[in-house]
């Protein structure tokens, strides 16, 4: 049997470059490989968006719309909906029972964003208890191998924390210990030089219009010091650059000379970025108009991907109850 890969997004909005080189661009890579369950996360969704949720659904639709129109297959992957599968949150119910408080309460990321983000929607149990979601999420499929970037590894370890305790309990259910994949672009900038984030409203968009990409690059932070053509650049301090070492990577290396020495100035290194994210987006922003406009096409993907993750998810849970005596 192949081993199994899991990963999720939360249906919080359009797409954007960064899922793409983050994310999803591995997620293709591991079709090829492995026996992959790619899901909707829309019960995480509700972590932070619980106050309005009647987007959740339109929102589902558009992100498989991206993840097929960027190259991932349903004949090869399993797309599914998080919560048409109740087994995540049943798992997640009996794993919350044996999870000390300490271990959310020390996890770093849940520390991190509570103190950036004043937001009192962050302050319920179900933002502390994520990461219990998560390992339920991961454990019910039995996942081998969890495609994560740096700042999830700890979570990752969290689920295995869990698991172990799971079986110290009730014996040994879960036999494969989940795996880290680090995703090989850990950070595509965004136009203002942060991380890009729909949160930020520095991103963009998969499927991006023509003219608003063309603005989106004209803003894009740059060398603050590179005041000329002529002036030598720091290109490793230019957003610009940052995008042409991920698309373009043999230019990249003559572009940070040119820069470096004064040859090129910010004004035509922005305008050929524009044709090569033009040329990038072409294909899927078309495929993408043509999955948008047949939702019967996307509503029976989901269909059939729920039906086999559940097979998958009851079995499991068929486990667990026995181990539980119930």
């Amino acid at each position: 049997m192949r081993k199994r890969v899991l990963s999720g997004m939360r249906p919080t909005g359009r797409l954007h470059l960064g899922h793409y080189f983050g994310a999803l661009h591995n997620w293709i890579n591991f079709q090829h490989d492995y026996e992959c369950y790619y899901m909707s996360a829309d019960w995480h969704a509700l972590t932070t968006n619980y106050v309005n949720t009647s987007e959740i659904d339109k929102n589902t639709l558009e992100m498989i719309a991206d993840w097929i129109a960027v190259g991932i297959d349903p004949q090869k992957s399993t797309l599914f909906k998080q919560s048409k599968i109740l087994q995540h949150s049943e798992l997640f119910l009996i794993l919350s029972m044996i999870t000390p408080l300490r271990w959310l309460q020390r996890c770093s990321t849940y520390k991190k964003q509570i103190n950036e983000d004043r937001n009192e929607n962050l302050n319920g149990y179900g933002f502390l208890g994520y990461p219990v979601l998560q390992a339920a999420d991961i454990l019910l499929y039995k996942a081998h191998i969890i495609p994560v970037g740096k700042d999830q590894l700890s979570h990752l370890e969290f689920t295995r924390e869990i698991m172990r305790r799971f079986n110290n309990f009730y014996g040994k259910i879960f036999v494969i210990e989940p795996k880290e994949a680090l995703t090989k672009i850990a950070r595509v900038p965004g136009l203002d030089g942060r991380k890009m984030s729909k949160s930020y409203n520095n991103s963009i968009l998969l499927g991006e219009n023509n003219d608003i990409l063309k603005n989106k690059v004209k803003s894009m932070f740059t060398d603050p010091l590179k005041i000329r053509k002529n002036t030598p650049g720091h290109p490793e301090n230019c957003v610009v650059f940052g995008f042409y070492k991920i698309l373009d990577f043999k230019c990249s290396k003559k572009r940070s000379e040119e820069c470096k020495i004064g040859m090129i100035g910010c004004v035509v290194c922005k305008s050929e970025l524009v044709e090569i994210l033009t040329e990038f987006m072409a294909p899927l922003t078309n495929e993408r108009k043509k999955l948008i406009s047949d939702k019967a096409y996307l509503d029976e993907i989901l269909k059939k991907g729920c039906q086999k993750a559940t097979e998958i998810a009851s079995e499991t849970m068929k486990e667990i109850h026995e181990a539980l005596k119930f």
